[in-house]
């Protein structure tokens, strides 16, 4: 039997978590999935030119598109135990600051996110 890999295990718990109305695992899933989407990003040809004539523009749906890197499974989660530690560091800063109500926020989001790496 294979494993489900981290990131499709964080797009079936969305819609989950979206359902049961938990709006910290909702939040951290869609940012974590947003930083993973962002890493897959690849940068623009440092040959394609910004602004010039229209009659030399690409044309057509899709001209002008890329194909994304793919990450591998190490990578993933590697981008979630960033996303992890980043609040579990805002976490303790708010602690600090005497906003402990946003701290246990944060400490909630990480839960949501630890929950689906202790499966992997």
């Amino acid at each position: 039997m294979t494993e489900t890999p981290l990131r499709q295990r964080l797009r079936e718990a969305l819609p989950a978590a979206m359902k049961s109305r938990d709006r910290a695992a909702t939040a951290v899933l869609r940012a974590t999935l947003s930083a993973i989407d962002n890493a897959e990003a690849v940068a623009p040809d440092p040959g394609t030119r910004g602004a010039g004539a229209i009659e030399e523009a690409p044309i057509g749906v899709g001209a002008t598109d890329v194909a994304r890197r793919t990450l591998t499974d190490a990578e993933v989660e590697a981008i979630v135990r960033g996303e992890v530690a980043e609040r579990e560091t805002a976490a303790d800063q708010y602690e600090q600051a005497g906003r402990t109500d946003r701290a246990e926020q944060l400490r909630s989001e990480i839960r949501a996110l630890t929950a689906h790496l202790a499966q992997a």
